[in-house]
């Protein structure tokens, strides 16, 4: 997994890390880095037209849905388990049965997420990771035709 980019990273970082403690968390920035993310992801799916049905899945205001995503991808991604600390385990298939999920918002949330990280301008190969591991959790969230 990120074989490149942990090569690299484990002779530049001040102290030395071993290959388990670099983990897409890390890479993206820590804390910082996945606000961001997750602020850009949020911010494409208000404005985007495009990513309208996905949009009315959620409340008037994203910022729950923002907050959450933040907390649950902290862990997701190798970072501390926020959510699991206060939700208990995410369970997230099951948490989104309540909403129809269909090809067409799945694709409109990967859309969303594909604008946010363009935005963040991340390593080939760390984009390329991620970005398939989004789409793998978004398949997994679809549960209608």
């Amino acid at each position: 997994m990120l074989t490149k980019v942990k090569a690299i990273l484990s002779k530049i970082l001040p102290k030395k890390l071993s290959p388990e403690d670099i983990t897409p968390y890390l890479l993206i920035g820590e804390e910082k880095g996945l606000k961001k993310l997750v602020d850009q992801f949020y911010f494409y799916m208000d404005e985007l037209e495009e990513a309208a049905e996905c949009r009315a899945l959620h409340g008037q205001s994203l910022d729950s849905a923002n907050k959450k995503l933040f907390m649950f991808l902290s862990g997701w991604l190798g970072g501390p388990s926020l959510y699991i600390e206060k939700y208990g385990h995410p369970k997230m298939r099951r948490r989104h049965f309540p909403f129809k999920i269909t090809p067409l918002e799945r694709d409109q949330w990967l859309l969303c997420m594909r604008k946010a990280m363009d935005d963040m301008s991340y390593q080939a190969e760390l984009d390329d990771y991620l970005y398939k591991s989004f789409s793998q959790f978004a398949e997994h969230m679809r549960n209608s035709d």
